[in-house]
């Protein structure tokens, strides 16, 4: 079993930065593939960034932001970032994050066991 707290959301204006923190509670954390999905309201949780298990030698991103947010890992600390750049208003949503062990980076929600509550990110024009 594996809990997962988020945190590092609030608000921010456009342009701005961002890193979100997502801590892993239970042992085998570099067994698990990592995911970071979001959720605007009225709209579907949607793909945003994975990582690969172990050392996080793979990365995968949605479209939308690549070049501009960066996935990353602390296994030592049982921690996966999230580091989002220039952040405009389409970027305001909920971030969570997902986790499956032995994951091969999915970018389907329902591909990943273990869900946090997610953070609040909200971008101001």
């Amino acid at each position: 079993q594996v809990q997962l707290v988020e945190s590092g959301g609030g608000l921010v204006q456009a342009g701005g930065s961002l890193r979100l923190s997502c801590t892993a509670s239970g042992s085998a954390f570099s067994s698990y593939g990592m995911g970071w999905f979001r959720q605007a309201p009225g709209k579907e949780r949607g793909f945003v960034a994975a990582i690969s298990t172990w050392n996080g030698a793979h990365t995968q991103y949605a479209d939308s932001v690549k070049g501009r947010f960066t996935i990353s890992r602390d296994n030592a600390g049982n921690t996966v970032y999230m580091q989002m750049n220039s952040l405009n208003p389409e970027n305001t949503a909920v971030y969570y994050c997902a986790a499956r062990l032995f994951s091969t980076m999915p970018t389907s929600a329902t591909a990943y066991t273990y869900w946090g509550q997610g953070t609040q990110v909200t971008v101001s024009s």
